[in-house]
């Protein structure tokens, strides 16, 4: 009789998963779907939801508990601290799920790959230990540019620089694989001396993507959208600020939650700007709302050197839904749209947005998108072949590691099929997990 290899173990550590609505959740709940049928045991270790819709789409979760997830995944969940949006909030949520995590991670059961997913820096060090304790292979995702991110944005003083970029830069030299999303940060890391560096970008699945009809012709005013986080990383200012300029022949959407909300709308209405403040939206809501624009912002601040090196992961899905973009972005991010064909790249002036969308007004035909955006995603950019490189990267690891263990770390014997589609089980949790980053990662 032929011996079927057993499903291999990959515990991913991460500071946010299912249900709640996050970068590493719609990455990995992307990755997860294709992952399991290509033959993974995949299981998460995550602080419990923050938020109560997400408490309430989960059922029971229980603290230091276990569950399966909808993909079929098992989390592992530990408490959280605070909910807090600012920097200090933030460093001791982190701290604190960390170190639990490091508790709870002694008790997950094998596993065959540790996986950690950042920006959260005090989860790095925990997912290291934990390889080194169960001596398996290590692997660091990093979703932003580490530490280079923490000098632009003088996260600490500089003796804690110090030390921040000596831990990362520890762990980051340490690791069997690290994995980055773009190809700018990878080699950032390989001129710094890192030794194993791949680049696995975000993305989307385009069958649970739609493209959208084109907006309706001969509207009274230009619709432009933000969703996304309303951060620092974004300076959204200067949004507000170009929709003052343009006045009311425009209309400024903007989606979401973040430490820089109140201060945004505070400057809307100071300044009388023609701009809309709603709250996170999710799943089918999501594309509701882009099918309601005419233009689509990608934003990131243009004064942080590591960002030319970041692409909003985002940026995928806004190319794949069929509207034109409004992108200020630098670098790489720019790159991608010039490749792809889409968008307006502009700077990060109000004045020279507030010019951009003034021209769309006047000539409105700028505003039909191409259909290069969506060919591009599919060539570069699609979840089920991203995650066949990761299963092939994370097969390898465990055969050079673990062979004298007698692991099998061959390839399934066919192409991985994947899960039912999220999207059609019912629900926001559900759609939004086959969905692509709505947030930079």
């Amino acid at each position: 009789m032929q011996h079927t290899p057993r499903p291999l173990r990959l515990l991913v550590l991460t500071h946010s998963f299912w249900p709640e609505h996050s970068p590493p959740q719609r990455r990995w709940s992307s990755l997860t779907r294709y992952l399991v049928p290509s033959g993974w045991d995949v299981s998460f270790l995550a602080p419990a939801p923050r938020f109560r819709g997400a408490v309430e789409q989960g059922g029971g979760l229980t603290i230091w508990g276990r569950e399966r997830g909808p993909l079929g995944e098992t989390i592992h969940r530990v408490p959280y601290l605070s909910t807090g949006h600012g920097r200090v909030c933030k460093l001791a949520d982190q701290l604190f799920t960390a170190a639990a995590s490091t508790v709870r991670g002694l008790f997950t059961g094998p596993s065959d790959v540790i996986l950690v997913t950042a920006p959260s820096l005090p989860l790095l060090a925990t997912g290291w230990l934990l390889a080194r304790l169960r001596g398996v292979p290590f692997v660091v995702e990093m979703r932003d540019a580490w530490p280079n991110l923490a000098e632009d944005a003088n996260l600490v003083r500089s003796g804690g620089k110090s030390v921040i970029n000596g831990v990362v830069e520890f762990v980051q030299n340490h690791a069997d694989l690290v994995v980055t999303v773009t190809e700018g940060f990878a080699r950032t890391l390989r001129e710094r001396g890192v030794r194993s560096v791949v680049t696995i970008r975000n993305g989307v699945v385009l069958g649970n993507t739609p493209r959208l009809l084109p907006p309706p012709q001969g509207r009274e005013r230009l619709e432009v959208l933000y969703l996304g986080n309303h951060g620092e990383s974004q300076n959204l200012e200067r949004l507000v600020e170009a929709a003052a300029l343009v006045g009311d022949r425009m209309r400024l959407t903007m989606v979401g939650q973040g430490s820089r909300k109140a201060s945004l709308q505070e400057l809307a209405a100071r300044l009388d700007a023609p701009v809309r403040f709603l709250p996170p939206e999710y799943g089918s809501a999501v594309f509701e709302r882009y099918a309601e624009a005419d233009s689509v912002v990608v934003s990131l601040r243009d004064d942080w050197k590591s960002f030319d090196a970041t692409i909003p992961s985002k940026t995928y899905e806004v190319l794949s839904v069929g509207r034109h973009i409004t992108a200020i972005v630098r670098g790489e991010a720019a790159r991608v749209f010039a490749d792809a064909g889409e968008g307006d790249v502009v700077s990060g002036r109000a004045a020279d947005v507030a010019r951009l969308w003034e021209g769309l007004i006047e000539d409105p035909a700028r505003l039909r998108p191409r259909s290069s955006g969506r060919a591009w995603v599919a060539e570069h950019a699609e979840y089920s072949d991203l995650a066949t490189r990761y299963d092939a990267h994370l097969r390898d690891l465990v055969a050079a590691k673990g062979a004298g263990r007698g692991l099998s770390a061959s390839a399934p014997a066919e192409a991985p099929r994947p899960a039912p589609a999220a999207g059609r089980r019912g629900g926001a949790a559900g759609r939004d997990a086959a969905m692509g980053d709505h947030r930079a990662a």
